[in-house]
């Protein structure tokens, strides 16, 4: 071998040399050991539900055992502390949301940085809230909620998932548009915020159809308005609030994996190949759509731009609105 062709040996060597970390972080897939999927919220609300539903069908696509852990408390902040700690090897997944990653940072410190301590990896679930009140109230319409709302200042209250969600923040914008003043009550998921709301003792919710559509249909909750642009398919017959009198009004909720930005790229780049498969098989995306919530599978790009942009939209909102946590 002459020396021209050793240098060509030893440059191939040193380039797969160079290479090897990355290939083996790709190789390294799934994980050795459980995947866990953190959300921020009780078990039985929408965010649990949505993430137990994507994540049996990761588990059986990959052959490894996936846990659901809820971490409730502080409207979701408290899950999402916890994961931008997480492992580098990608074990741990972010059902991130709406609340912690484009709100909270506004109206309150935290201990992570939503743009540095996350790398996105895909949209799960895109929904809009409908409000909703106890049958027991006597309020019937979304007129009656305002009208009832306007006679007694302060008097009528709404549950949230937690101070900074998007229910929260779905109320203070009614609020300010039909200027009127509810009382906020905030709680640490859906499940228990519903459970008061049966048991009389909040008045009115801003929910995901999911939490809520068992105990419509069952007569205990009259649906109001919905929160999006468009009318919910399942309640075809309950207006958006925009067209009941507030055009421009709309709070979306959504629920998003993420990872801790220490996890390689390779990896995040599987996590969306898989994940991205999971949304768009027929069976879950069914079963997502029965309970309301709409599965919205994309790049890690598409992710990025979507937090960059609801950040944006959400700190001017709470800017000019001059919305604070009391």
């Amino acid at each position: 071998m002459d020396k021209r062709e050793l240098l060509r040996v030893a440059a191939a060597c040193a380039a797969g040399a160079l290479l090897m970390p990355a290939l083996s972080q790709a190789q390294e897939f799934p994980p050795k050991k459980n995947v866990t999927i953190v959300v921020g919220f009780a078990a039985g609300g929408a965010a649990d539900m949505a993430a137990r539903i994507i994540g049996k069908k990761l588990g059986d696509n990959l052959g490894v055992p996936v846990v659901i852990d809820n971490k409730p408390g502080a409207g979701g902040n408290i899950a999402h502390q916890f994961a931008a700690q997480g492992p580098s090897d990608g074990s741990v997944l972010l059902f991130g949301s709406v609340g912690p990653l484009t709100i909270a940072p506004h109206l309150m410190k935290v201990s992570y940085d939503p743009f540095k301590d996350f790398a996105p990896i895909t949209m799960g679930v895109n929904f809009p809230n409908v409000l909703v009140v106890h049958s027991g109230t006597g309020i019937k319409t979304f007129a009656d909620f305002i009208a009832y709302a306007k006679k007694n200042p302060g008097k009528l209250d709404y549950a949230s998932t937690g101070p900074g969600s998007a229910s929260h923040l779905g109320g203070e914008l009614m609020d300010h548009m039909a200027k009127i003043e509810t009382t906020h009550i905030p709680y640490k998921g859906g499940a228990p915020a519903l459970q008061d709301l049966l048991g009389g003792r909040v008045a009115s919710y801003y929910s995901t159809l999911a939490t809520a559509q068992p105990h419509i249909e069952s007569g205990k909750l009259i649906p109001l308005a919905s929160t999006g642009p468009k009318r919910l398919p399942a309640l075809p017959n309950v207006p958006t609030i925009a067209e009941s009198g507030y055009p421009g009004y709309s709070a979306t909720n959504w629920y998003a994996f993420l990872a801790s930005s220490k996890v390689p790229k390779p990896v995040l780049d599987r996590w969306n190949v898989e994940l991205v498969k999971v949304l768009k098989d027929p069976a879950v995306a069914k079963e997502l759509d029965h309970h309301g919530l709409t599965p919205q599978p994309g790049t890690r790009e598409d992710l990025a731009q979507t937090i960059e942009r609801e950040h944006a939209t959400w700190g001017r909102v709470i800017r000019e609105r001059k919305i604070t946590i009391q």
